[in-house]
């Protein structure tokens, strides 16, 4: 359950106007009341005498009683409350509950006690969710500040989750990219995109044609940016521009300096780290493995500060796999570098510099090209899949122990995304190794049990039992020629 509190108004005739209208792309069916402050409110929903100027009139009645110069410039406040797709369809009663206990929450009115609080009135117009409206002046005049009521209305959402049995969100904290409007998703629409202007940002900052306004102080330093993608243009046919800070937290310009800085800081020192070369994707996919394999002892043990930078590399990994990677892993991989995004978003303040492995490896990933789906690349593709799965899971561990539910959340939506990617990749490599395996010579077979005995005796017979021994065999095998 998402609630939403819009911008404040002034013209509580026109918000009624499009909650009972047909909406933008005709998605308003059947609009109506299912509570208000007055059970005797006329609804123009269902009753054919009741009309929207009427319902207009009472609710601003408290504001006309004020003198002009006492009434507040916006008074109309306005909140829409959302079930996800999955949930199941409430009925109007559970709906009107949910709507006396939202007012309730944000100190607009409490029906429970009965007092003379703001009117307000809840319209229904869809099957998933609510528009609550109401006046910000009580009858007696006084003007409620509803301080913090987007924090109260969140965790009466929580609440009424568990008691009505709808999906159960992680309370929010603030560090999550903001989500587009309807606004912008609408315009993606219009346009054939999947995605909306904001969301593409991130695939194409770095990519040329990005229109750029830059904010310069009189001294010529440089204060700000802002970028737009030139095809997207407001009603004006202006560009839209986008304040680095407004796409991501990590993408205002004091961050990305201290990106920039910690790069050349390195580049510099003893042991310069310069760009990669062009090289072979399977060499990348196993150096990127090693770092991964180290970062982990990082993520598990490591100090806070520390962590985030390993945190926030892993998604740069992640891009980095899903960029080169073959099409039947792809999907998967872009999945879950699209969910681990919101795993790297913490209020901690990452320490750059100790990420540099993996940063390296992300970029070694991006100039080694794409990869196939088989033969050596095939099979470091799925093993350093394995190891970041390993890698994230650990992370989802640390948020859930540090009590980051959304972070944590996200890493095991990513984690899940690269099982499915690992079952895609893993067959052709597995298959190959099985192979390898059953025609190794008979004594190099005894050996390499001899060896899973006495390393794990509690378990060899066991192994030794399963499909998978003659890929274990031949992999034992290559280790003793490397």
């Amino acid at each position: 359950m998402i609630p939403r509190i819009h911008k404040r108004g002034q013209r509580t005739l026109g918000l009624l106007h499009y909650l009972y209208g047909p909406g933008k792309f005709e998605e308003h069916t059947d609009p109506h009341l299912v509570a208000s402050w007055d059970h005797n409110v006329p609804d123009p929903g269902r009753e054919e005498n009741a009309t929207l100027k009427q319902l207009q009139r009472l609710l601003d009645q408290p504001i006309e009683n004020l003198e002009a110069s006492e009434r507040p410039r916006k008074h109309v406040w306005h909140l829409s409350v959302r079930n996800a797709a999955e949930d199941r369809v409430l009925t109007d009663e559970e709906w009107g509950d949910i709507a006396r206990g939202m007012v309730a929450a944000a100190g607009v009115d409490d029906p429970e006690q009965g007092g003379a609080g703001c009117r307000w009135v809840a319209v229904r117009h869809a099957e998933d969710h609510i528009h609550i409206v109401a006046t910000l002046v009580r009858e007696d005049g006084y003007k409620p500040r509803l301080h913090n009521d987007a924090v109260r209305v969140q965790n009466r959402a929580r609440t009424l989750e568990a008691e009505l049995g709808l999906r159960r969100l992680n309370q929010g904290d603030g560090t999550a990219v903001r989500r587009p409007t309807s606004a912008e998703r609408h315009k993606a629409r219009r346009r054939g995109r999947e995605r909306t202007a904001r969301e593409e940002f991130f695939e194409r900052l770095a990519a040329a044609g990005l229109l750029i306004r830059r904010r310069v102080a009189p001294s010529g330093d440089l204060l700000g940016y802002k970028v737009a993608l030139p095809g997207d243009r407001n009603k004006d046919g202006e560009p839209v521009f986008y304040a680095g800070a407004r796409l991501a937290p990590d993408l205002s310009l004091p961050r990305i300096r201290e990106r920039w800085t910690t790069h050349h800081d390195q580049s510099t020192a003893s042991h310069p780290d310069p760009s990669p070369a062009p090289g072979d994707p399977a060499v990348a996919r196993r150096r990127t493995t090693t770092a991964a394999r180290k970062a982990l002892v990082v993520i598990e043990h490591g100090p806070d500060a520390v962590v985030a930078a390993h945190i926030a590399a892993t998604g740069e990994v992640l891009d980095a796999l899903a960029l080169t990677s073959a099409a039947h892993t792809r999907h998967a991989l872009h999945e879950a570098a699209r969910a681990f995004e919101r795993a790297s978003r913490s209020h901690i303040r990452a320490e750059r510099g100790h990420d540099r492995s993996l940063r390296r490896a992300a970029r070694e990933l991006i100039h080694a090209g794409p990869a196939l789906g088989r033969g050596e690349d095939g099979a470091t593709t799925a093993m350093v899949i394995d190891m970041l799965f390993f890698l994230i899971t650990a992370t989802a561990h640390r948020h859930a122990r540090h009590h980051h539910a959304q972070q944590a959340a996200a890493a095991h939506q990513a984690a899940n995304h690269l099982r499915a990617a690992y079952r895609a990749a893993a067959p052709g490599p597995l298959g190959a190794l099985r192979h390898r395996g059953r025609h190794l010579p008979r004594p190099v077979r005894r050996r390499q049990a001899a060896v899973l005995r006495r390393a794990l005796p509690e378990v060899a017979e066991r192994i030794l039992a399963e499909p998978g021994w003659p890929a274990l065999a031949a992999t034992l095998t290559d280790l003793e020629t490397t």
